[in-house]
């Protein structure tokens, strides 16, 4: 299968408490400084310092291995799947047109069939169908994702200048991923496919992914951060914006990578595309 990279499309699950520094494997004096832009509380340099193996309660970010592979590939394809329900139902009512075009399909049922209890099943009818359209665009979206990026991590983010690929780690476990892939173009560093295990939501490993990727930016001298997401939930978006991102815009029938359109996928499926940009400096 043939696909092209596919834009960063994120949904976050979780709205993280503070932390301090945020433990790693390289350039941690550099990254303790760095991180002390986006904390409420100062991290202490020499704790930082003086240990490089992680509390077994605190999270612990390092680089991409190849061992990773498998455990980062579940936690990725476990995101991807819980945005079927959230786009086919929850992403519902944020759109107000597809509401009233469903309402009067419903209302013509009742004109040319005269059934009240076909018009009744209507309304199920409409939601199996959104269901079974999100489904089939998020599983080919998740194919190509699979056959691109997702597929060889180190030729993607961890070979080129100016990208890298984390995971974090907590209680010897992998529960947490996020890349960086930097544009030379407009010297801007993309904050793509974050995801967190959903054993271990609330704990604060989505933000410390976050000021992973703005501490690395920092130190590549990018002038800004962006990302897109189609998240639905409020949460994600709440997230960026605690991290210093600005809505820069969106888009209200965006096309994911690796689904082509169809008009019926156009009458059952629709999501909404995000994009923040967090500026660092003025070029």
């Amino acid at each position: 299968m043939h696909c092209s990279s596919p834009k960063m499309v994120c949904e976050t699950k979780i709205v993280a408490d503070e932390h301090d520094a945020i433990p790693g494997t390289k350039k941690d004096s550099i990254i303790v400084s760095s991180s002390q832009m986006w904390t409420s509380t100062p991290a202490p340099v020499t704790g930082a310092l003086e240990s490089k193996e992680p509390r077994g309660d605190a999270v612990f970010i390092r680089e991409f291995e190849r061992a990773d592979h498998g455990e980062v590939r579940r936690i990725f394809c476990e995101g991807i799947m819980e945005r079927i329900p959230n786009t086919a139902f929850r992403g519902l009512r944020h759109q107000n047109q597809t509401q009233f075009l469903y309402a009067m399909l419903t209302l013509m049922c009742y004109m040319v069939t005269n059934s009240l209890a076909l018009t009744c099943c209507t309304p199920f009818l409409l939601m199996g169908a959104r269901y079974y359209y999100s489904r089939k665009v998020i599983l080919g979206y998740l194919d190509c994702a699979l056959h691109t990026d997702m597929a060889d991590i180190e030729a993607y983010y961890m070979k080129p200048a100016g990208s890298c690929f984390w995971v974090a780690m907590l209680e010897g476990r992998i529960v947490g991923i996020v890349a960086a892939q930097g544009r030379e173009d407009d010297n801007t560093v993309e904050l793509r496919r974050m995801s967190v295990d959903s054993r271990y939501r609330g704990k604060g490993i989505a933000k410390a992914l976050g000021r992973r990727v703005l501490e690395f930016a920092v130190l590549n001298n990018y002038s800004a951060v962006v990302l897109g997401t189609t998240a639905v939930k409020l949460a994600a978006h709440k997230l960026y914006e605690s991290l210093g991102f600005r809505h820069a815009g969106e888009s209200q029938d965006h096309t994911l990578p690796g689904t082509p359109r169809s008009t019926l996928q156009s009458l059952f499926f629709q999501i909404r595309y995000h994009r923040y940009r967090l500026q660092l400096h003025e070029e």
